[in-house]
């Protein structure tokens, strides 16, 4: 797709980003992707999760190096080699989750690493104070620099996050996803300082999944696609069908296995889940041998709802049903009596236990039955640890071998290992191939179809819409902690599916999807 050029030719970018490539372990983050950003303007970096967003921006803030490529400011070469050297060249980032001390003043985390100093290196603090009160003042917060963070709400921290990044004096602010923990008041006071930011010439690079929001705040947009650059422009030559294509117009090119579906009845009944913060009103079923995907954007609280129905946290209201008998789930201990196990989205922190060997990490939730009068028998261990392994092709030098050495899709298949060894009914499949390579992601494309087979349920949440497209029999999409849409057959498509997920009203129905 072309479209006009979005600025007169002789205004330079303050940031340019020219064929950018970045490798990691068997995964190609990015592949020869282009980004300008314009004194003034804001441009929308838009893209499905895993689309190389977050990677970009650590490129900018010299968080990681880049493999190829050219960056320039002002149109003259830069190589960032730390954090330091992108926040010296002007380039700062609000992060949704930025790191702030509750147990120090407002003044001293905006200041924090690089206040003000008198002689013989002491802080400044009356000129540290005053700084501070006049950054606050320039984005309109309503509070002082003496206030102790603790005390301030979480618009009111967003406001300081803010004001530390603009205390470096930036030429470019990075908004990631700034608006996921505000109310529609602090949303439209952050647009306003968005404007003031503009109006001081800043490049402003937004990155948001809400297709309200960019189209309200957005002067350009670029699109990322797994890793790689599809398009760019004006907001104003493009309509949300265009976006969306150019976000998801692509060709499934992964080869998913065949499923001679068997469907039986049902296992597995949620009504009327609620939590105060995460999610509300969450109702749907669950059949046997049925593979039930949950799609949704940044924020949409699928994770949260997983982890409370495994018990991990507690929701206000609800109920769930296995084999058609209302059961109380308030710990992962009672969820795997009652035939629920969670494969959680982080593996290195929640899942595997870095540091044992494979068969304890496997047989860790099973010891039941691998000991006997208190004593674990560690034949039965192995012999537990060996029946899994093999049925997922687990790839290791041994079962001893430590599971934090082992590459990302095989501590995958440990973790699935460890929980297929409970005999489960029903098995939540959080992020199943995040991170790992195309390899390792069919054999656990093959060991799901292969569960479903056996007459295990299946929930698969999943960021990946090949995925959620190959894998699923109905879809479950999540938009602001509630069911958006419940989507079976043909009515799964790319386009339906990242309609109903960015809440975009549909042209061709007028209504809300």
């Amino acid at each position: 797709m072309t479209h006009p050029a979005p600025t007169s030719p002789d205004v330079t970018p303050v940031v340019s980003m020219d064929m950018i490539t970045k490798t990691f372990p068997g995964v190609k983050a990015l592949d020869e992707v282009k980004l300008d950003l314009y004194p003034g303007q804001v441009t929308a970096l838009v893209g499905e999760n895993g689309a190389g967003k977050s990677t970009t921006v650590k490129i900018l803030t010299g968080i990681y190096k880049t493999d190829g490529g050219t960056i320039r400011i002002d149109g003259q070469p830069v190589s960032f080699t730390t954090p330091n050297d992108a926040a010296n060249a002007g380039i700062t980032a609000i992060h949704q989750e930025t790191v702030l001390f509750d147990e120090l003043s407002v003044a001293e985390n905006i200041y924090i690493g690089h206040a003000p100093k008198m002689r013989f290196g002491l802080i400044d603090k009356a000129e540290m104070h005053r700084a501070a009160s006049e950054l606050l003042t320039e984005i309109g917060a309503p509070f002082s620099s003496h206030t102790q963070l603790r005390d301030l709400g979480i618009a009111n921290k967003h406001l300081v996050a803010i004001a530390r990044a603009l205390s470096v004096d930036a030429r470019v602010v990075i908004m990631d996803e700034p608006t996921a923990a505000l109310s529609h008041k602090e949303i439209e006071e952050l647009y306003e300082l968005v404007e003031t930011l503009k109006s001081q010439g800043k490049a402003i690079l937004f990155i948001s999944h809400k297709f309200d929001e960019i189209f309200r705040i957005a002067d350009r947009y670029t699109v990322f696609r797994d890793g790689a650059f599809v398009g760019d422009g004006l907001i104003a030559d493009i309509d949300e069908d265009e976006l969306v294509k150019l976000m998801v117009g692509r060709s499934v090119d992964q080869i998913f296995p065949d499923r001679a579906k068997d469907i039986g009845a049902e296992v597995l009944k949620v009504v009327g889940y609620e939590h105060p913060t995460e999610f509300a009103n969450i109702n749907f079923t669950l059949n046997k041998g049925e593979i039930l995907g949950f799609y949704g954007l940044v924020g949409a609280g699928r994770s949260e709802f997983m982890q409370a129905l495994f018990g991990i946290t507690k929701p206000s209201k609800g109920v769930c049903r296995i084999n058609g008998d209302i059961k109380v789930v308030r710990s992962p201990a009672d969820a795997v009596s009652n035939g629920i196990v969670y494969v959680p989205e982080d593996r290195g922190k929640q899942g595997a236990v870095i540091g044992l060997p494979i068969f304890q990490n496997i047989t860790l939730p099973s010891l039941g039955r691998t000991s006997r009068r208190g004593f674990l028998k560690l034949a039965e261990e192995f012999k537990l640890a060996r029946e899994y392994s093999e049925r997922l092709d687990l790839r290791a030098a041994s079962l001893d071998q430590d599971v934090g050495n082992l590459s990302g899709g095989n501590q995958q298949k440990v973790v699935i290992a460890k929980w297929l060894a409970t005999q489960p009914q029903v098995i939540i499949l959080d992020e199943p191939t995040k991170g790992i390579d195309i390899g390792s992601k069919a054999a656990v494309h093959e060991f799901m179809a292969e569960l479903a087979a056996q007459g295990l349920s299946v929930i698969m949440v999943s960021s990946e819409i090949p995925e959620v497209i190959g894998m699923s029999d109905r879809v479950i999409v999540m938009r602001d902690g509630r069911i958006a849409a419940e989507l079976s057959g043909d009515e799964i498509t790319p386009e339906t599916l990242v309609r109903h997920a960015a809440g975009i009203t549909s042209s061709a129905e007028g209504k809300v999807a």
